[in-house]
């Protein structure tokens, strides 16, 4: 599936949903062309042939590699997503997942609709073994780098070895691709205390005490600054909530200080420091992030994307496929799930 760099004989071939998100096809192609230069990728265009070659002739493409693929619409956010692939099984997001798929691409990249990507990742390339279903997360706060949040919307009810599963993702990510030796893993709960929280947070508590990986226990909210664990832990429900809410709070804050700051700072410098406080609190719109799961590198990201972070997703995307982290993700997982069952037999064995 990753033909082309595996041995390291080839750029990274990036398929973009080039009709994906707010602003596709505009600015996923400047995006992505950007990418192109910056990341030595080959970039493949996926969408209606003539608004994207429409977009590509306004931009200097000397000495970089691109194609356009033809597709036909795209899955929006307020479609049901299964729903909308099999009523548009010609989509963007669809056609460029099917390339990573024969290997005609090495990985995917879309703003698009989270489901609909979701949605054709695991239909066409599967899940990985032993997993119920795939998981978002990766770095959320820019105030927190290298603390990673996982779920971050795609599950809203798990069960403790879901959650074990999608930690032991979460590791791996920390652990290769941040350069985070030995990850401490923590539970997202309202009290540091093991017989604190929900009833799946408690239940899970033991699941994770035994499963070998570095557990540090419960943590609060407030721990994402206090660096207590580098992987933490929640479900979906949770977790999309606090993406939303840092989101939103940037977003806030942002226009705050351009108010009571007005005539303190001229407006390029005012301007420079709203932005840097949203990116502060809003790292998954800036650089993208994974797809853990599925059996093919897919980085979705912000729908509302401009070209500079379409480019930063991109550039994941490139270091995700030349660091192998499917397969390692792979081989982590199926570790995991072989210590937790030999544990359950364990104990079953003891009653």
């Amino acid at each position: 599936m990753q033909k082309s760099t595996e041995n390291g004989t080839g750029p990274v071939r990036v398929a973009m949903d080039a009709m994906g998100g707010d602003h596709g096809p505009s600015e996923t192609v400047k995006g992505a062309l950007a990418a192109a230069r910056s990341a030595g990728a080959e970039i493949i265009l996926v969408g209606d042939q003539g608004p994207v070659e429409q977009e590509l002739a306004q931009h200097d493409t000397s000495g970089i590699s691109v194609q356009v693929v033809q597709s036909e619409d795209k899955i929006r956010d307020d479609e049901h997503p299964l729903q909308a692939m099999r009523t548009k099984p010609r989509s963007s997001v669809v056609v460029a997942t099917k390339l990573v798929k024969t290997g005609d691409a090495d990985v995917m990249v879309s703003m698009g609709s989270t489901g609909g990507s979701m949605a054709s990742a695991v239909l066409n390339l599967g899940l990985m073994e032993g997993l119920a279903r795939p998981c978002l997360g990766g770095p959320f706060l820019g105030l927190a780098p290298n603390t990673v949040l996982v779920d971050i919307g795609s599950n809203l009810d798990c069960r403790p070895e879901l959650l074990l599963s999608f930690a032991s993702m979460g590791v791996t990510w920390a652990r290769t691709y941040m350069g985070i030796e030995d990850p401490r893993v923590a539970l997202l709960s309202v009290g540091s205390e093991a017989a604190k929280g929900n009833k799946q947070v408690r239940d899970a508590y033991p699941v994770f005490k035994d499963s070998g990986m570095n557990f540090v226990g419960n943590v609060e909210g407030m721990d994402f600054f206090t660096q207590t664990a580098e992987v933490i832990i929640c479900d979906g429900f949770v977790g999309n909530i606090l993406i939303k809410f840092t989101e939103g709070l940037g977003a806030a804050f942002a226009a705050y200080v351009k108010k009571r700051l007005a005539s303190d700072l001229d407006e390029i410098n005012l301007s420079k420091f709203a932005a840097e406080l949203v990116q502060l609190t809003n790292r998954t719109r800036t650089n993208g992030g994974p797809l853990f799961g599925v059996k093919g590198p897919v980085i979705l990201g912000h729908g509302s994307s401009r070209a500079d972070e379409i480019t930063a997703a991109v550039s994941t995307a490139v270091r995700y496929v030349q660091l192998g982290l499917v397969d390692i993700m792979r081989a982590d997982l199926e570790s995991i799930n072989k210590n937790a069952a030999e544990k359950a037999g364990g104990s079953g064995a003891g009653r």
